[in-house]
Order: C-alpha cells, then sequence, then structure tokens
C-alpha cells in the first residue's frame, strides 16, 4: 500500500469577499454605508461596496450577476458582532427590520436582519 502523503496547506486567511445580490446597488450602498456606517470598499479604484474590516461586502447588481435578493442566501453569511442584543438594539433604533431576534443557541446569542435588497443577514456574540 502507498504512504499517504500530507495535502499540501490551502493557504486560507479568512474572508476576503461576500458578494451580495442586490436590486439596487445605490440604495445598498446608502443602507450599508449610511444606516449601517461602514466605510466604502474600493478595488482597482472602482467604489464595489462596503468594508466590514478586513472583508468586503461586494455589491452585485442582478443584470451584472446570476444572483438575486433573497432570505434564504446559501451560504448563510453571519457576522461577528461585540454584544448581539446591543446591536439587535442599535438595528431597531436604525429602522433595520430583524428577521430573526436574538435567541440564545448553545454559548452564542444570534439573530438576523434582512437588508435594503431583502438579503438575510446573520450576527452572533458569545452569550
Amino acid at each position: 500500500m502507498d504512504k499517504l502523503l500530507p495535502l499540501p496547506a490551502l493557504g486560507f486567511k479568512g474572508i476576503k469577499v461576500i458578494a451580495l445580490a442586490v436590486a439596487n446597488p445605490l440604495r445598498a450602498r446608502s443602507f450599508y454605508g449610511e444606516t449601517l456606517g461602514l466605510p466604502p470598499a474600493m478595488e482597482d479604484g472602482a467604489l464595489v461596496g462596503c468594508r466590514l474590516g478586513e472583508v468586503i461586502l461586494m455589491f452585485k447588481a442582478a443584470e451584472d450577476w446570476y444572483g438575486a435578493p433573497t432570505q434564504t442566501p446559501n451560504p448563510r453569511v453571519t457576522l461577528a458582532v461585540e454584544n448581539a442584543r446591543e446591536t439587535e438594539q442599535a438595528l431597531r433604533q436604525r429602522g433595520v427590520l430583524l428577521s430573526d431576534p436574538v435567541a440564545r443557541y448553545g454559548e452564542a446569542l444570534v439573530g438576523a436582519f434582512l437588508d435594503s435588497e431583502g438579503n438575510k443577514l446573520w450576527f452572533c456574540s458569545p452569550a
């Protein structure tokens, strides 16, 4: 029998881009930039979305992409937050629609909201 060699490392470092389907890129930029307070993300001198730490939330219009906004995306995107209950309250104060109120799941507090395009985004923190 041949000796199995270890597979080479893939070099994963983290998430760079999460592409979100949008019906209206300007409305999405306003929601993420103004409502949620995220800074703009640039690639090759072009505004492509907003930045969340080192991750780019890239807005992809239906006419330029295969996806459509949905409440049931696959894969699911979960954002790490300091305190899920405080995030929930801050989202409510901004008039953001919460699709799933914060609930405890084991050692985590998890909730979800809908963006301006109907995409569901989850958020969580330690309980």
